[in-house]
């Protein structure tokens, strides 16, 4: 995903309040934003926040066998991946110009400087070193990665521990934290880089540059150099000129900004070592904020009780007793299956089963009355006999009394049967009657 350009407005906006000596974030021209380092549960595991920037550095060792040129130095292998869970302008597994350019820098500023001792990496002379793997990663992009990532990476490394070796003969033992402590490396120095921006060609500096400002910025110029104001690299990238004065007034600047990022760095190391040694809260358990709705901690507040004793007498006098009120017997539950709320109250369940159980005995004796019917039909048909079934035997019949149901039905079939003969021999008479042609 390509980078979204800004506008004419934003860019001639940013430009404006640089040459007014202002900031998007009311920061000065020479001031960092806020930095924080946080160390995981494991060692060499170090988060550097910068302001919204945010890096991760991972610190693990392996043995390896050693260059050919350098058979008694061990090796420091560094790697940065920019994911786009920093930003949704990095796509993964694709080297960008950025990346490459970052690693290059991180290298110089690390490797080619000699800051850590590779002699005491090695194990055994030829065969076998110990290779250091610092891996890099970008949390969040919000500015100057570069200053981030080699805080982050110098931070981790002091912070790492390499197993102990044991060596008899020609076996080389390699033993866990349990058996014995784990030996931190050696470092020499701390390099740390320290990014300025140059806008309206060269005219204008700003340290520590935003996102924003990046984009908006001429040139970039980036010393890395240690407490003891020793450059171990600078860079220069833009294609923008600059004076001798203007890189002089940088690196006193930059010697500055490290001493105060170096002491940073030993007082998050300092708490951490003690934090382990006392047993208190170490890692990133010191990210959980307090303070908040998912915190796991509340903050107590004592309530003074010492004049309610004095009180509760006059209070007790002024205050209106309750009035009394009926209580309400508890349910209860006479069986498995039944319930009933209070006393003398009837159970109302199932009383839409009683009724349909009341209406049955009325359909059962609708139905003999018709069974009736038909037995009287099928005797007469045996006989040969035409039966004519009038409207008025057709009607429906409505049952007001269930009691009485079982009486109107029998004297209704009763009735129904000689009114059924007398048509019949009616209609035999008027059939022989006519002539037959």
């Amino acid at each position: 995903m390509r980078e979204t350009p800004l506008s004419n407005c934003e860019r001639q906006f940013l430009l404006k309040a640089i040459e007014e000596k202002k900031r998007l974030d009311g920061r000065q021209t020479y001031d960092y934003r806020n930095i924080k380092i946080t160390f995981g549960t494991d060692y060499g595991c170090c988060i550097v926040d910068l302001g919204k920037t945010r890096v991760l550095a991972q610190v693990s060792c392996e043995l390896v066998a050693p260059k050919e040129n350098r058979p008694t130095e061990g090796i420091l292998f560094l790697s940065l991946e920019l994911s786009p869970m920093a930003s949704p302008i990095f796509e993964a597994g694709r080297q960008s110009e950025l990346l490459v350019k970052l690693n290059r820098l991180l290298e110089r500023c690390l490797r080619n400087s000699k800051c850590i001792d590779t002699e005491s990496l090695c194990v055994v002379s030829g065969e076998k070193v110990w290779q250091i793997r610092v891996d890099v990663h970008v949390l969040n992009h919000e500015g100057n990665l570069m200053d981030a990532a080699s805080i982050a990476a110098i931070a981790g490394l002091c912070h790492f521990r390499r197993p102990d070796v044991g060596i008899q003969g020609d076996e080389v033992t390699v033993y866990g934290p349990e058996e014995r402590d784990p030996v931190p490396l050696s470092i020499y120095h701390m390099p740390i880089c320290v990014s300025f921006a140059f806008f309206l060609e060269g005219t204008y500096l700003l340290v520590d540059p935003s996102e924003r400002e990046e984009r908006v910025m001429d040139g970039l110029l980036v010393i890395a150099m240690n407490k003891h104001r020793e450059i171990c690299s600078i860079q220069s990238s833009g294609g923008i000129m600059l004076l001798k004065d203007q890189v002089l007034r940088c690196s006193k600047i930059a010697s500055v900004k490290v001493s105060e990022i170096t002491d940073l760095i030993n007082r998050a190391l300092e708490n951490d070592r003690k934090a382990r040694k006392e047993g208190d809260k170490f890692g990133f358990a010191e990210l959980m904020a307090v303070q908040r709705i998912t915190a796991l901690k509340s903050d107590e507040v004592s309530i003074e009780m010492s004049d309610g004793d004095a009180g509760a007498p006059s209070v007790a006098i002024t205050t209106e007793s309750p009035p009394e009120v009926e209580r309400v017997p508890s349910p209860v539950v006479r069986a498995p299956g039944a319930g009933q709320v209070g006393e003398s109250l009837e159970n109302a369940w199932g009383l839409e089963q009683l009724e349909e159980e009341e209406d049955q005995p009325g359909d059962e004796v609708m139905d003999e009355g018709l069974e009736i019917k038909e037995e009287n039909q099928r005797q007469e048909k045996s006989k040969g006999e035409v039966v004519v079934i009038s409207d008025s035997e057709e009607e429906e019949v409505v049952i007001l009394n269930p009691k009485t149901q079982v009486k109107e039905s029998t004297l209704h079939a009763s009735q129904s049967q000689p009114q059924s003969t007398g048509a019949a021999k009616k209609k035999k008479k008027q059939q022989k009657k006519k002539p037959v042609h």
